[in-house]
């Protein structure tokens, strides 16, 4: 009987649709047949040793038509689709335990095979975090690494700006379809990383948001990535599910500390606590990477920018001043006026004493 011949991405998409049907399952069948042999009906009943009945039933009544269809909707919405077999199919993804069988890809696909790390944390991040997440982000990009995080507002949006604002590369992995902007108030950053860089998802286009897609999208952001940076995170986060990933990936795990007064450092600090690396700059990454930085002034330019200090400094003179009396006058929410005595007190300009702080060399 004659079969109609079809292309590597239709047999591909044909497993991505037959539920029951996971990368080990398509592994275990590439070992012993061609996808031409897979489908075609004379090879389906060598095709029940692994594969149960109801897997079986859902690949051998493949519809193409909704294959050809997806392909050509794709097309005409400028979305690539990399298939595992595809030669820009990122090398590092392939091998992590379950690598999607395919990518939906929106931007400039050859951003999948330059070194990448990760950059993500809090949604709910303080001012501190989010100036953190972007210098590391535009450090990283400046020594020519595309920073890959997942668009969420807070840490996330801050990475991908940090590298936008040098021009450099980034790649936002989404856990809705690549062509639905979530969140919607990121509309302006999802159409710059999708000019500049690139957008990808395992999932379809048109997905809307499910909460069970995010915890899942995480392991290709740590998959995609030869390490992944958490700056900022709560005990219990989406952030630390990505770290987790990247653990069991073999891969580094970076993590900025904070205030122990503050909630959002408590993630990093666990992390610490269980072996990742404690860095403060892109030059803690690249030791441990083993890469000779380009350049980290930026880094060092922006963080002496006194800024954020204002509003305590003034408050503080060389008598001791009460972290109480402090939040008082200067009105700051206690994790924040924590943070920022941190800051001060590493930069040399106060000292912690017994009970309190105080300020060194006021003219």
């Amino acid at each position: 009987m004659h079969k109609e011949t079809r292309s590597e991405l239709e047999y591909w998409l044909a497993f991505y649709f037959s539920k029951g049907i996971g990368f080990q399952t398509v592994q275990n069948l590439l070992e012993q047949f061609t996808l031409d042999e897979i489908f075609s009906f004379t090879h389906f009943d060598q095709l029940k040793t692994g594969l149960n009945s109801n897997a079986l039933k859902n690949l051998k009544n493949t519809n193409w038509q909704k294959i050809t269809s997806l392909i050509s909707d794709c097309q005409s919405s400028d979305i690539e689709i990399i298939h595992f077999s595809h030669p820009k199919y990122p090398q590092l993804l392939k091998e992590i335990a379950s690598p999607p069988l395919v990518l939906f890809c929106k931007g400039d696909i050859e951003l999948l095979n330059t070194p990448k790390l990760a950059i993500v944390g809090s949604r709910n991040a303080t001012e501190i975090g989010r100036q953190v997440s972007k210098d590391i982000a535009t450090n990283l990009a400046l020594n020519d690494f595309c920073v890959v995080s997942g668009m969420a507002r807070g840490i996330d949006s801050c990475a991908h700006q940090g590298a936008l604002q040098v021009d450099r590369n980034t790649i936002a992995v989404l856990g809705t379809g690549v062509d639905v902007c979530y969140p919607k108030r990121a509309k302006e950053l999802y159409h710059q990383i999708a000019e500049k860089g690139l957008i990808i998802s395992e999932y379809l286009p048109g997905t809307s948001a499910l909460a069970a897609n995010f915890p899942r999208r995480n392991r290709i952001i740590s998959g995609l990535s030869l390490g992944t940076i958490v700056v900022e995170a709560e005990q219990k986060s989406g952030s630390l599910i990505t770290a987790k990933y990247a653990l069991e990936q073999n891969r580094e795990v970076f993590a900025v500390p904070g205030s122990v007064y503050n909630e959002l450092a408590k993630g990093c600090h666990a992390l610490i606590k269980q072996g990742a690396k404690l860095i403060e700059n892109c030059e803690d990454i690249f030791a441990e990477l083993s890469v000779l930085p380009k350049s980290c002034l930026y880094k060092v330019e922006e963080t002496e920018k006194p800024v954020m200090s204002d509003p305590v400094l003034k408050h503080l003179n060389e008598e001791v001043t009460s972290v109480d009396k402090l939040q008082q006058l200067s009105q700051l929410p206690i994790d924040e006026l924590l943070s920022q005595l941190l800051d001060l007190e590493l930069s040399g300009q106060v000292i912690r004493v017994l009970d309190g702080y105080t300020r060194i060399g006021r003219s």
